[in-house]
């Protein structure tokens, strides 16, 4: 942080001192000046004081001001080296006196920029911003760039200190732009890193990695160990926030050893600190106590504040982790003291936090909550502060551990709604501030940002009354997961999740998420894990003989069975359900009692990101009823080649466009589709229209051009490219529209899927609620045109017949089962908000309820799979169907692909699953990247119907049997 302000008085005073008249007296001040400044930048404060103290002496002597400014200036960044704050402020006071005294404009803006970093090293930030913008105005007025680029980058870590993420990344790009003009490879770097810091305490990690990677690299080349032992200590920090502590703990000894190296004690304090916290994560507490003690003693030399409190913050998590909670409590409560003091609110909430955590270990109830909301408070005063969307979005999920924390203390004491009033304020917080901001009159859009009252116990009964409709909160709360269930009658009842089906599995919490993925793909709908790999699952979590799906029955398990009696007896009751982090990827629709009946069968699910969105979307849809009287249906809109190639590699969906046209005739209006579905149309179109229904790719978060980079939602729908721009609808476009439309469905791949955090899912969903829009259906995966033509004619046609959102979409669902039994066909969609009918009619549904034909370019190989797939996904009842195909072993795939679609002539119900198949995987590409020979293909196709038959005591040929079948015995 030092070293620019020492570099730049060094040519400050280079320059000085070729002025003027040259004697014996100055020559020696001169000498003794720049060998204290060599002294400094070995890091040997002492001497250099020394030096300067000397030079100052003959400077004042012969009353050389501008020497005697530089000396002062000097020896207060020495003693600031040191740790000595105040004697080094008394300094600088002086040299800002003489700089005004002889006009020195840059000289004046430099000294008040060092007294804004040694007031803020004493932890007095409002003081320390006020000197580093006096600084950054003289600079600014002078022209002096690398004073400006000095000033962002302290008021950037300033700004990130106090959490004001968003002012700190402003600083620090604008400051990364003038080093890069100025060709200053060294502020550069620290830009960089500053940027990569900033991003990591939004919780942006990878993203923080990138920056200090880039940082590191310039150090290194330019050969200035100071930043680069930075770099790595910080690269160390950001592998620690992503429970990567053997690699943290590599960075930090790197950057450690170059900091005693170089006698860089500040670094050392710094970095100490983390090294001590990553072996605390690992369980290695000796290595960490013994990391916090000898940070305490250094922090203390150099009069580290801040050290001082981090030092004993961590010997106080050692000691709770061993088991001595009062030594704990003393430690925790030093540090508070300290963190006061400093000013350092961040600190504060953190050393509340820890507190709140012993007292709850040591049942010290009331206590414990005292201390949580003391924490709870801070954090959301600091949240308030922030204005990017993604900024409170990632800082919330560093914070949310003491929402969580509060739960368990509160149903501990049985205070069983106020913990659910907690459970509602710790999510969806920057989806509610930038609801109310967006839903606001314009002139009343400040006043709402600044709202701060959360829903009570009342409030949430009311939305309960008002959607008519039972309520499901579910919280994961460390190891278990909290459930309350609102009535409609107010009535609130709490309850917990059933793990014990994961204990018998020998899991726990923390696999929920990859079940739930596995519960997926056991139905034929493909998932990758967190390394891109494709999931698999084994064969006991596969369909069973009775038709049951194991890992659907396993969560109904956990998640319905505890909470089974409290739902409504009416199907037509609905039950909306508010997820909490993975149980966000859970197809409610699906899941099965142990009777191996499916939740849609007995009730009507729905969505909601918490229920004070509920709330809001229940108002917005009250103004924008029956204001519009259009519908707008897009399709298949052409792509750009950019994403037809890496990464995306997106291809035309074969009969999206046709369903889509069926479904606009149905509506009574036109679809747009190909080169005529671009953005500006569809923007066009949406801001007119109460009903938008969508057939189009929707990417997640791989789609990143640089303004979602910095800090937008993530999220795209891909439209057809015009006039330069590459089609791609971002989520942070459509947020800033104000649609005003009834429903919008977004019918493609992964619609409803996105970023999961304590604000919900972070994607399409939330940028349309976002963008004014009530109630929204959304696929979990692409469930086939056929069957999504099918399941939207119904759902529309059930509107017209007067019924509400949610009945439609269940009765519509349930049609789609008795035609595509598989749930992957139909359980892919759900809704989100408001459930209440809508005034519509519709025509010419016959077409759009019409079955489909295997298409004549679909390729023997894709055919074949399709038609396998059946045997592993489908129940009993409609295999019954399949026999009398005489497929052989011996017939190629062309002749076994020719037996399927002649048979399916007179099986038209198998003819719409397998060419619904056809169109999730495309015509031609049937798992290609397997790579199985086409004989392999036949092969399996083959002993799946034989063994189907034989199940139906049937046989395929009197000839082939499973004694004398070669092919099969020798698999």
């Amino acid at each position: 942080m030092l070293c620019g302000f020492l570099w730049l008085w060094h040519n400050i005073f280079i320059v000085r001192m070729d002025d003027g008249e040259m004697n014996a007296q100055k020559e020696e001040a001169d000498r003794l000046w720049s060998q204290g400044f060599e002294q400094c930048q070995r890091r040997q404060f002492r001497e250099a004081i020394t030096s300067w103290e000397q030079a100052l002496t003959i400077y004042q002597e012969i009353r050389n001001r501008q020497g005697e400014a530089a000396s002062l200036g000097t020896l207060g960044i020495a003693y600031q080296s040191l740790g000595q704050f105040q004697l080094a402020i008394e300094y600088y006071q002086q040299c800002l006196e003489i700089a005004r005294e002889i006009g020195d404009r840059q000289g004046e803006a430099g000294f008040l920029g060092n007294l804004g970093v040694a007031y803020r090293s004493l932890g007095q930030y409002q003081l320390a911003i006020d000197y580093y913008q006096q600084c950054l105005e003289i600079a600014t007025v002078i022209g002096y760039r690398q004073g400006e680029a000095v000033s962002l980058r302290n008021l950037g870590n300033i700004y990130e200190s106090l959490e004001q993420f968003d002012n700190a990344i402003d600083c620090q790009q604008q400051k990364l732009a003038i080093a890069r003009e100025i060709g200053d490879r060294l502020e550069e770097a620290i830009s960089l890193g500053s940027l990569g810091s900033a991003y990591g305490s939004l919780g942006q990690y990878q993203l923080a990695i990138d920056y200090h990677q880039q940082s590191l690299a310039i150090a290194r080349e330019i050969g200035d160990r100071e930043e680069e032992a930075t770099s790595l200590g910080n690269l160390g920090n950001a592998h620690q926030s992503l429970g990567q502590y053997q690699l943290a703990i590599d960075f930090y000894q790197q950057s450690l050893a170059i900091n005693r190296e170089i006698g860089n004690r500040r670094l050392e304090v710094t970095f100490l600190g983390s090294l001590g916290s990553a072996y605390q994560s690992l369980g290695q507490f000796y290595n960490a106590t013994g990391c916090f003690r000898q940070n305490l003693e250094i922090s203390r030399e150099i009069g580290s504040h801040y050290g001082e409190a981090n030092s004993l913050e961590g010997l106080g998590v050692a000691c709770h982790l061993l088991g001595e909670h009062q030594l704990a409590i003393d430690y925790h409560r030093q540090s508070l003291k300290i963190r006061k003091e400093i000013g350092d609110r961040h600190g504060e909430a953190i050393s509340l936090n820890n507190l709140g955590l012993i007292f709850q270990k040591i049942n010290q109830f009331p206590e414990a909550e005292k201390k949580l909301r003391q924490a709870i408070t801070i954090w959301e005063e600091l949240r308030a502060i922030l204005k990017d969307d993604s900024h409170r979005v990632s800082i919330f999920e560093i914070q949310r551990y003491s929402y969580l924390l509060m739960q368990k203390v509160l149903v501990a004491q049985d205070k069983l709604t106020e913990a659910l009033e907690i459970s509602e304020r710790g999510r969806t917080r920057a989806f509610i501030e930038l609801l109310r901001q967006k839903l606001s009159e314009p002139e009343k859009a400040e006043k709402a940002e600044e709202i701060t009252d959360y829903l009570t116990t009342s409030d949430i009964q009311q939305v309960a009354q008002n959607q008519n409709a039972t309520l499901v909160e579910y919280s994961m709360v460390y190891e278990g997961i909290y459930i309350w269930v609102i009535q409609p009658t107010g009535n609130i009842e709490f309850r917990r999740a059933n793990l014990t089906p994961l204990e018998t599995r020998h899991k726990s919490l923390k696999d929920l998420q990859e079940i739930i993925l596995k519960a997926r793909v056991s139905i034929g709908v493909d998932e990758k894990d967190s390394n891109q790999n494709k999931i698999q699952i084994e064969t006991e979590d596969k369909r069973d003989a009775q038709s049951n799906f194991p890992l659907l029955q396993l969560l109904h398990e956990i998640l319905i069975a505890p909470i089974a009696d409290l739902l409504p007896s009416d199907p037509e009751s609905p039950v909306i359900f508010i997820p909490h982090y993975a149980l966000f990827l859970v197809p409610f629709a699906a899941l099965q009692n142990r009777q191996g009946r499916y939740f849609i069968e007995d009730h009507t699910p729905l969505i909601a990101p918490s229920i004070e969105v509920l709330k809001h979307t229940h108002a917005q849809d009250q103004q924008v009823r029956g204001t519009r009287q259009k519908a707008l249906v897009i399709a298949e809109p052409a792509l750009h080649q950019n994403f037809q190639e890496d990464p995306y590699k997106l291809r035309p969906y074969p009969f999206m466009e046709a369903a889509a046209e069926s479904i606009a005739t149905i509506l009574e209006t036109t679809a747009i589709t190909g080169d005529k579905a671009t953005k500006v149309a569809v923007i066009n179109g949406m801001l007119e229209t109460r009903i938008v229904h969508i057939f189009a790719h929707g990417l997640l978060d791989e789609y990143k051009p640089d303004e979602i980079v910095k800090g937008r939602i993530p999220g795209t729908i891909v439209l057809a490219p015009a006039d330069g721009d590459d089609g791609a609808l971002n989520a942070a476009e459509i947020i800033d529209k104000q649609l005003n439309c009834e429903i919008v469905v977004l019918s493609a791949c992964s619609t409803g899927k996105g970023t999961i955090t304590g604000d919900g899912i972070i994607g399409l969903s939330r940028c349309f609620i976002l963008a004014g829009v009530p109630s929204l259906i959304v696929s979990l995966w692409n469930i086939g045109a056929p069957a999504a033509k099918v399941l939207m004619t119904q759902f529309y046609q059930n509107l017209a017949n007067g019924e509400n959102r949610g009945s439609a979409l269940r009765h519509a669902m349930i049609l789609t089962k008795a035609r595509f039994p598989n749930p992957e066909c139909w359980a892919g969609f759900t809704l989100i908000g408001e459930t209440t009918s809508l005034t519509l009619t519709t025509q010419n549904i016959e077409e759009g309820l019409r079955a489909m034909s295997i298409p004549e370019n679909a390729t023997p190989k894709a055919i074949v799979a399709a038609f396998t797939r059946l045997f592993d996904f489908y129940e009993q009842n409609f295999l019954n169907q399949i026999h009398g195909l005489d497929i052989q072993p011996t017939d190629s795939i062309e002749q076994t692909a020719e037996k399927i679609k002649a048979w399916c002539k007179t099986h038209q119900n198998v003819e719409e699953n397998i060419e619904n198949d056809l169109c999730k995987m495309g015509l031609s590409d049937a798992d290609d990247a397997q790579q199985e020979l086409d004989q392999d293909k036949v092969k399996a196709c083959y002993e799946k119907y034989l063994e189907n038959l034989n199940r139906q005591g049937l046989k395929s040929d009197d000839s082939i049997t499973p004694e004398n079948d070669d092919t099969l015995n020798n698999s």
